[in-house]
């Protein structure tokens, strides 16, 4: 293990000539740092349920005995996250954007969650790092553990052409979702040994012995999230769980079992199909991550802020990043190959002092500085790495002009203003259980259904079809 640990923080080091806090003397003699725009990803949290939950029916042996309740930011991922608003405080002094131990007076800083527990808690945790001299107020606009619609990944608009658009992008990512989760056989099959599936709770009640998808549907439906039923979604909250442990527990094996970076790799990939599928087709993306782009965009245009911290989910950094074509680079010294647990994508605007340029970088910490809460500053810094966009050429700093990122922003955001809301073949998943519902069923060709088939099937007015 402290091998292992040893060769993550050598890798470390050798990646750490990164732009954010590598820049050289004759990049600061032509640029200033004018403002900081992070969209983060909360911290580490315990699993999404507890008690009962599904994910721990399925082994005999006892889970991690998590520091939070289900959902809620850990301990860990409240000094993790402090430690990272500590490296953000120690490079944005050096960059003279805030001076040390700043104590905002108006609108120039401006910390922004959604409502969950764990967004919440990541934001003031960050704060305390960040600004440590001031009482941060965190902006949460509606009670504890209510989702904000600006975090919410919904669908706001709808119609029936539109859903096929979206269903067809989806048919094609990675060859589909069976073809994707058949892919993923070999890496479920050693999650089940690693599980002793066959001896847990679920076996011997009767429940299940093995983990099974060709069950999987997909709703698409206006005022919701792109969701998924089926046997795939206990897949996913296993996997889940697994890696929650190994980063709470310090250790790369699980149950006995010891697990290369790589093996972690593709257990936390099981989770990757799920978000993948749901968040990642550009089509949907346009639509769930509007409110997150229109004020990202904002923001580059405030001439007040100089720091903007947003706080919301895995599901925001990814549908942002399908939406405007960010291409998120494969990570090192991860579990994650694309949004981390605690990761950011940061906008960094430069000026030279006739135009605004912004840099794009993804901000996580490593393996090793999970599970070793490293103390971080610029000397020792989490991982940074660049994020390009589809289609546009940085300069020879690596900055794209605002004007040209611009452009981006506005055919991103103009695109979801040319979707048509209209009424749809599928009955709205609200409509009240006493009023009479027309169920209608499709596959992921488009093609209406009179019975479900098996794979993936695509079915409105809340009914679930198991075959």
């Amino acid at each position: 293990m402290k091998a292992q640990m040893t060769a993550l923080l050598i890798a470390l080091c050798a990646t750490g000539l990164q732009a954010q806090t590598k820049r050289s003397d004759a990049f600061h003699e032509k640029y200033t740092l004018k403002e900081v725009v992070v969209m983060s990803r909360h911290n580490i949290r315990s699993p999404l349920s507890s008690g009962g939950a599904a994910y721990m029916r399925v082994t005999p042996h006892q889970w991690f005995r998590w520091s939070s309740p289900g959902s809620q930011l850990s301990l860990r991922g409240g000094v993790l996250e402090t430690e990272m608003g500590q490296f953000f405080r120690k490079w944005v002094v050096e960059e003279g954007l805030l001076p040390d131990n700043y104590r905002p007076t108006g609108d120039d800083v401006l910390f922004y969650a959604n409502s969950r527990q764990r967004t919440f808690a990541t934001a003031k945790y960050f704060s305390a790092g960040f600004l440590p001299f001031a009482n941060v107020e965190i902006t949460h606009k509606y009670e504890e553990d209510k989702m904000d619609p600006v975090f919410t990944p919904q669908f706001t608009k709808m119609n029936d052409a539109y859903r096929q658009q979206v269903l067809n992008e989806m048919q094609a990512l990675h060859g589909g979702p069976k073809a994707w989760m058949e892919a993923a056989q070999p890496t479920i099959s050693m999650m089940e040994q690693v599980l002793d599936m066959d001896q847990s709770p679920a076996a011997l009640q009767g429940d299940t012995l093995h983990f099974w998808f060709d069950d999987t549907q997909l709703t698409v439906e206006k005022g919701d999230e792109p969701r998924m039923k089926g046997g795939f979604t206990l897949i996913n909250s296993v996997a889940d769980a697994l890696v929650l442990q190994c980063y709470e527990s310090e250790s790369l094996s699980a149950f006995g079992h010891e697990f290369t970076l790589e093996q972690w790799r593709a257990i936390c990939g099981l989770k990757e199909i799920y978000d993948g599928l749901l968040f990642t087709t550009h089509s949907a993306a346009v639509n769930i991550a509007n409110p997150l782009v229109t004020r990202i965009r904002e923001e580059l245009h405030n001439e007040g802020r100089k720091f903007m911290f947003l706080c919301g989910h895995d599901s925001n950094l990814a549908s942002i990043s399908a939406a405007l074509g960010l291409n998120l680079p494969e990570t090192e010294n991860a579990i994650e190959r694309h949004t981390p647990i605690g990761s950011k994508i940061v906008f960094e605007k430069w000026s030279d002092g006739t135009e605004d340029y912004v840099a794009i970088n993804l901000v996580y910490q490593a393996l090793s500085q999970l599970q070793g809460r490293t103390l971080l500053s610029t000397e020792v810094p989490p991982m940074v790495r660049p994020i390009s966009v589809e289609g546009l050429t940085p300069n020879a700093d690596g900055l794209y002009p605002l004007s040209v990122l611009d452009a981006r922003f506005d055919a991103t955001i103009e695109e979801y203003n040319a979707i048509v809301d209209d009424a749809t073949a599928i009955t709205a998943p609200h409509q009240s259980a006493s009023s009479p519902q027309t169920v209608t069923l499709y596959n992921l060709q488009g093609q209406r259904l009179s019975t479900p088939q098996r794979g993936v099937n695509v079915v409105g007015g809340g009914k679930k079809y198991l075959h």
